[in-house]
C-alpha cells in the first residue's frame, strides 16, 4: 500500500509540472491575433485603393502623352517630307543656276571675241568696200548682218543674265525655306524625344506602383487566409468548450462516484488526474475523467476526437485497457 501511494504521489507531481512550452493559444489570444489581422487587412485595402487611384491617374496621363507624342511624330514625319521636297527643289535650282552661269559665261566670251575681232580688223576704206562688195545692197546686208548678230548676242546675254538673277533669287529663297524647315523639323524631333522620355518615365513609375500594389494584394490575401485560419481555430475551441459544458452538465446528473467504486483504475489516481470530473482538454490535450491524450485515446480504441466527448462507460473501458 505505501508503494502504491508513492506511485500515486509521483504521478500527481508529474501531472502538476508546468506545460507552458506546449500550451495552445487561448480563445482570447486567437481573438487578439484575428483582430490584428483584420486591422492589417483594413490598412492594406486602403493602401491598395490609394495605389489603384494613382495608377488610374497615371493611365490617363500616359494616354494623353502618347496621344501628344503620336501627333508630334506625325508632324515630324510631315516636316521631314517637306524638308526633303524643299531640298530637292533647291538642288534642282542650283543645277539650273550652274547651267545658266555657264551659258552666260559662253555668251560673254563670244561677244568679247566679236568685239575684239571687230576692233582688230582693218577698217575698210570706201574703195575696198566698193571693190569687195558685189554692190551697195550687198554691203548694207553685210553690215546689217554683223549688227544683228551683235544685237542677238547681247539679247542672249541679257536673257541669260535675267534668268540667272531669277535662279539666284529662287535659290536664295529655297535656302531660307530649307533653313526654316530644318529648324521646324529639329524642333519637332526634340519635342517627340521629350514626350517619349516623359512617356517612359510615367510607364516606369506605373510599373513600380503596379508591383507595389501586387505585393500588397498578395499580403492582403495571406492576411485573409490567416484570418480564416484563426477564425476556424476559434470556432473549434468554442465548439470544444460548448461540448465540455454539455458533458459537465450531463455528468452532474449522474450518481456521484467516489472511492467506493465505479472507476476502472484506482480512485487515488483518478482523483489526482481529474478530481473525478469529466474535464475538457488541458494544455497538453488530455481530457475526460482519466485525462487521456487524443493519441492514446485513439490507440486504445476510443471513439471520437477526445476522451471527454465519450460516455463514462467508454472512458472506463479505454482506461481499463490502458491500466
Amino acid at each position: 500500500m505505501p508503494a502504491a501511494i508513492a506511485i500515486v504521489a509521483v504521478l500527481c507531481a508529474a501531472a502538476a509540472l508546468p506545460l507552458s512550452s506546449v500550451a495552445s493559444p487561448s480563445i482570447d489570444q486567437l481573438n487578439s491575433q484575428l483582430s490584428q489581422q483584420q486591422s492589417r487587412q483594413h490598412s492594406l485595402s486602403a493602401s491598395i485603393g490609394g495605389l489603384s487611384q494613382v495608377i488610374s491617374s497615371l493611365d490617363s496621363q500616359i494616354a494623353l502623352v502618347q496621344s501628344r507624342e503620336a501627333s508630334v511624330r506625325a508632324d515630324l514625319a510631315r516636316d521631314r517630307d517637306q524638308l526633303t521636297r524643299v531640298q530637292g527643289r533647291l538642288s534642282a535650282e542650283r543645277r539650273v543656276l550652274a547651267i545658266l552661269r555657264a551659258r552666260l559665261a559662253r555668251a560673254r566670251l563670244l561677244l568679247s571675241r566679236q568685239l575684239v575681232s571687230s576692233y582688230e580688223d582693218d577698217k575698210p576704206d570706201l574703195v575696198s568696200v566698193v571693190l569687195e562688195a558685189r554692190g551697195f545692197a550687198d554691203l548694207l546686208e553685210r553690215v546689217d548682218f554683223l549688227r544683228r548678230a551683235e544685237l542677238q548676242q547681247q539679247a542672249i546675254i541679257a536673257i541669260t543674265r535675267a534668268a540667272k538673277a531669277q535662279a539666284d533669287e529662287a535659290a536664295r529663297q529655297l535656302a531660307q525655306l530649307e533653313a526654316s524647315e530644318r529648324q521646324i523639323t529639329e524642333s519637332a524631333a526634340v519635342r517627340a524625344q521629350a514626350l517619349a522620355g516623359m512617356n517612359a518615365l510615367l510607364q516606369s513609375k506605373q510599373g513600380a506602383l503596379r508591383q507595389a500594389m501586387a505585393a500588397q494584394q498578395a499580403a492582403l490575401q495571406a492576411s485573409r487566409a490567416r484570418g480564416s485560419q484563426l477564425q476556424s481555430q476559434i470556432s473549434k475551441l468554442q465548439a470544444q468548450q460548448a461540448a465540455a459544458q454539455q458533458a459537465a452538465s450531463s455528468g452532474s446528473s449522474l450518481p456521484a462516484l467516489g472511492p467506493t467504486g465505479g472507476w476502472a483504475i484506482p480512485y487515488a489516481i483518478v482523483l489526482c488526474e481529474s478530481g473525478g470530473q469529466n474535464l475538457p482538454p488541458n494544455s497538453a490535450g488530455a481530457s475526460g475523467y482519466y485525462q487521456i491524450i487524443p493519441s492514446t485515446w485513439a490507440g486504445f480504441g476510443g471513439t471520437g476526437p477526445a476522451a471527454y466527448l465519450a460516455s463514462k462507460a467508454e472512458q472506463d473501458a479505454v482506461a481499463s485497457r490502458i491500466w
